[in-house]
């Protein structure tokens, strides 16, 4: 079991509240069940830019709380089932994340890993597993941090 770290490829908006953050969550629903044909979101997560978290697909807190079961995703052919999805908001191949967003990232990985057993090395990037750029060059780039900074809180 592993997480993949994607980012929507959508603009970098500066509206970091509560209200854009489940706007976003749904324009994502939309697109995936509209444009895709999809039965919900395809990712499991949703990480907005200010650091606000939401579930994706129906179920996928519940079985986060539970630490049992995987629902099973849409965010990457071959990992749907091996994988939890987390979307960061935005465009992230010449820019960081926000800060507010990093350190939601960062707890939010750390919880997963302790509910799922998941060693913080399994947090990789989509493009690991498909030929795509997401989650762009520089959140990409910083993967190695994020396994270091959930390694440390967790202590292993």
């Amino acid at each position: 079991m592993r997480i993949l770290i994607h980012h929507t490829a959508s603009a970098n908006v500066t509206d970091y509240s509560q209200a854009a953050a489940y706007a976003n969550a749904h324009w994502i629903q939309d697109l995936h069940m509209d444009t895709n044909g999809w039965i919900d979101s395809g990712q499991h997560f949703t990480n907005s830019r200010g650091g606000f978290l939401l579930e994706g697909r129906h179920g996928s807190l519940a079985a986060l709380r539970a630490g049992d079961r995987v629902v099973v995703g849409a965010h990457c052919p071959g990992q749907n089932t091996a994988a939890i999805g987390i979307e960061n908001e935005g465009l992230y191949m010449d820019v960081e994340p926000p800060k507010l967003q990093w350190d939601s990232l960062v707890s939010f990985c750390v919880y997963t890993c302790e509910q799922y057993g998941i060693p913080p090395t399994e947090i990789q990037g989509h493009r690991d597993y498909r030929d795509t750029l997401c989650p762009g060059d520089r959140l990409y780039a910083l993967l190695p941090r994020l396994r270091q900074e959930v390694a440390r809180v967790l202590g292993a």
